[in-house]
């Protein structure tokens, strides 16, 4: 029954004939990817996870699709068809936006790609491109709300999941208080907010299945208005030369930190400062920043996986993923 709600919504709201919820697409940890197959051709239906445990799980969804629709026709995103926050229709908010063909590369290039140096250098400029028009758009013009201080996202996350980590563990992991102390003694002053996406790398992107060429950023649930050193900083981090290996998150990382004559970090925060017009004085505080951040968010998956609430390769890995990211931003941190 379910499904024929959802299908005679997606008929009468959208005018997809015939549409079907098909297989899952990707294998994403926040949030549901289903393509719909209709009539008129392919659609995409985005929604919480099946084992959400959060009341709020839907607000990524509908923070998504907010942003698609500001940022469509102005940055590399899909075209938001359709948003449903009625639970009656399918027990769950969801969004429906369009399908754009691609893939999703993370730990093996297209094989229709040439795999040289060359060929990662092609993905790194076109993601740090991409990234650039994104942090131009003004959001302002646009219509975008903020939240309070969007400047001061980083001193704000900083703050938050140092709290929530001293709250609640399941192991000893020191340096996410070390490194917090850290980076509040040496984050800068902000620069002036900017829409940020807030978990950008090659991983949450689809390349055309052909040539390096980027077709569409997708999985903008953590997306806000704030620092843009913040999305400069992870994209970099999961870039280049590791100190550990294999780094957290391997699996996201096997592309884009091949070894060879690759693009460096340092020439592609350039190029993004080229296009931007910022300095990158700070860039190492802002990777150690990266790291330690997405180290914390995803420390309380692993204390969900600890007691017994969630389960899956992916919370699994996390006993050696968030040590080896903390690590990582450790070396950064204290090599000078």
């Amino acid at each position: 029954m379910p499904q024929r709600r959802l299908e005679r919504w997606l008929e009468t709201e959208l005018g997809l004939r015939n549409a079907s919820a098909d297989a899952r697409l990707g294998g994403g940890n926040s949030n549901v990817t289903q393509l719909i197959r209709h009539d008129g051709g392919l659609a995409v239906l985005r929604r919480p996870p099946d084992d959400t445990i959060s009341a709020s799980a839907g607000a990524g969804i509908a923070r998504e699709y907010g942003m698609l629709e500001a940022l469509h026709g102005r940055a590399k995103v899909p075209r938001p068809l359709g948003y449903c926050d009625d639970l009656t229709v399918a027990g769950h908010v969801f969004s429906v936006i369009e399908h754009v063909p691609g893939v999703a590369i993370s730990e093996t290039l297209p094989t229709g790609y040439a795999c040289d140096a060359a060929t990662i250098s092609a993905l790194g400029t076109e993601l740090i491109d991409a990234l650039a028009t994104v942090h131009q758009i003004d959001w302002r013009v646009i219509g975008m709300k903020a939240p309070a201080a969007p400047e001061r996202y980083a001193t704000k996350q900083i703050a938050r999941l140092r709290k929530l980590r001293a709250e609640e563990s399941e192991r000893p992991l020191p340096l996410i208080e070390e490194l917090a102390r850290w980076l509040t003694e040496r984050l800068p002053e902000p620069p002036p907010a900017t829409v940020i996406h807030g978990d950008f790398h090659l991983d949450n992107t689809l390349f055309s299945t052909t040539v390096p060429k980027l077709q569409a950023i997708i999985d903008w649930e953590l997306a806000t208005i704030g620092d843009p050193y913040a999305d400069l900083g992870l994209l970099l981090a999961f870039w280049g030369p590791r100190s550990i290996d294999p780094p957290g998150f391997a699996f996201v990382q096997k592309v884009s930190r091949m070894a060879g004559d690759v693009i460096t970090r340092r020439a592609l925060a350039e190029r993004w400062s080229a296009h931007t017009g910022l300095d990158l004085e700070h860039l190492d505080t802002y990777i150690v920043f990266a790291l330690w951040r997405l180290a914390s968010i995803v420390e309380g998956a692993y204390i969900l996986y600890q007691r017994g609430r969630v389960d899956g390769d992916y919370v699994r890995r996390l006993e050696y993923d968030v040590p080896a990211m903390l690590e990582e931003a450790a070396n950064i941190a204290y090599r000078h």
